[in-house]
């Protein structure tokens, strides 16, 4: 497995490679939804929290261990998205450390970016793509079921969030071999927002 670096575009979006040119507008988008941060996040990117959360995942991505995204709109960074556990032994990685401005959900946003990621990552030879959602994230759970992941399990007691509650984390995935039929799905569905 070999997951280049790189931007991915869509008619939708574009994701870039995750770079300090996209933080103040990615503060901003994060500041949209403070609600979310105590609730629904291992991690806070709310604006007391967003440089600490920021730095940790730069690092994560200088070491290789993510490769992060700005999720831009009409030149509009209006979130981010992260390929996460990359083990090219194993030909398997994550999607996950996403987060969307509101205004952004429920439309072809994330569709479209998770297209770019699976589909980027099958062709770079993944031959699994899991998804960690923390099982009080019933929006997040729905959209992976409905992206056409297959629901693996629960972990419980798997992670400490940054409030120091400790999540029960659902398991998804989607395998090499379903790719070609949840690539059917995500283009019926895309085709929709054209």
């Amino acid at each position: 497995m070999l997951i280049k670096p790189g931007p991915l575009f869509s008619p939708h979006l574009t994701l870039e490679p995750l770079t300090e040119a996209h933080a103040a507008e990615l503060k901003a988008a994060c500041a949209a939804d403070p609600e979310v941060w105590p609730r629904l996040y291992r991690e806070s990117w709310a604006p007391a929290e967003f440089a600490a959360s920021w730095d940790k995942l730069m690092v994560a991505n200088t070491t290789g261990r993510a490769l992060s995204y700005a999720v831009i709109v009409k030149d509009l960074v209006v979130g981010m998205t992260s390929f996460l556990a990359l083990d090219a032994a194993e030909a398997s990685l994550d999607i996950g450390a996403t987060y969307y401005h509101p205004d952004y959900r429920g439309g072809a946003v994330n569709p479209a970016a998770k297209y770019l990621l699976l589909d980027h990552a099958f062709t770079g030879g993944a031959r699994r793509v899991a998804f960690t959602v923390d099982a009080l994230n019933t929006r997040s759970q729905a959209a992976v079921l409905k992206l056409g992941a297959t629901r693996e399990g629960l972990l419980r007691q798997d992670r400490v969030t940054w409030t120091g509650r400790i999540r029960d984390t659902v398991i998804f995935s989607i395998l090499q071999s379903e790719w070609p039929e949840v690539q059917d799905r995500l283009n019926l569905r895309l085709s929709a927002f054209s």
